[in-house]
C-alpha cells in the first residue's frame, strides 16, 4: 500500500472515462416539445393568414336572397365572376366576353366533371350577367349555379 502522506494512485483511466461519459454524454429518453410547439404555432399562423386569400374567383358583392340553398364547396367548380363594372373573370383571370366560351370549353375539356358557379355583383347590369350565362351555355354547359348571399334578417330570426 501507499504511505499516508503520499497521493493515492489514480484510478484506472478507462473506468473513469466510462463513468464520466455515461453521466454527461448519455442518451436521454426525453423529447423536447418546445421546438415542436413553436413550429406548429408558426404553421397555424401561416394557415390562418393565407386561408382568406385562397377564396376562389374575384370578390364580388352577391345579391341577397330569402331562400338560400348552400352547397358545400368541393373545389371542383369553375368560378365565373361578373364585377359591378361588367368585367368578367374565369377564376382569378380577367377574360374578355368574346373568349369566355372557348375558355370554358378548354377548362371543361381538361376536367369534364367541373361545374360552373357564376358570381355576379348585385350592382352589375343584368345584361352583363345574362351575356356571361349565354357564353357559358354556348360552351355546352347546361347547369350553371348562381351565387347568392343569405338574407341576414332570416339568419337573425333563426337564432
Amino acid at each position: 500500500m501507499s504511505e499516508p502522506g503520499s497521493p493515492s494512485p489514480a484510478p484506472h483511466p478507462r473506468r473513469r472515462l466510462v463513468s464520466k461519459r455515461h453521466a454527461k454524454g448519455g442518451v436521454k429518453a426525453e423529447i423536447n416539445v418546445t421546438p415542436l410547439v413553436d413550429v406548429v404555432l408558426v404553421l397555424l399562423i401561416i394557415f390562418m393568414v393565407i386561408t382568406p386569400m385562397i377564396a376562389r374567383g374575384v370578390a364580388v358583392e352577391l345579391p341577397i336572397t330569402a331562400h338560400h340553398d348552400k352547397k358545400a364547396d368541393d373545389n371542383k367548380d369553375l368560378v365565373v365572376s361578373v364585377t359591378a363594372a361588367g368585367e368578367i373573370f374565369l377564376g382569378a383571370d380577367k377574360i374578355p366576353l368574346e373568349r369566355l366560351t372557348t375558355a370554358v370549353q378548354e377548362e371543361r375539356r381538361r376536367s369534364p366533371d367541373k361545374g360552373i358557379f357564376l358570381k355576379a355583383d348585385h350592382r352589375a347590369r343584368y345584361g352583363a350577367a345574362r351575356t356571361a350565362m349565354e357564353a357559358i351555355h354556348r360552351a355546352g354547359v347546361e347547369d350553371v349555379q348562381i351565387g347568392t348571399e343569405e338574407n341576414s334578417a332570416k339568419q337573425a330570426g333563426a337564432q
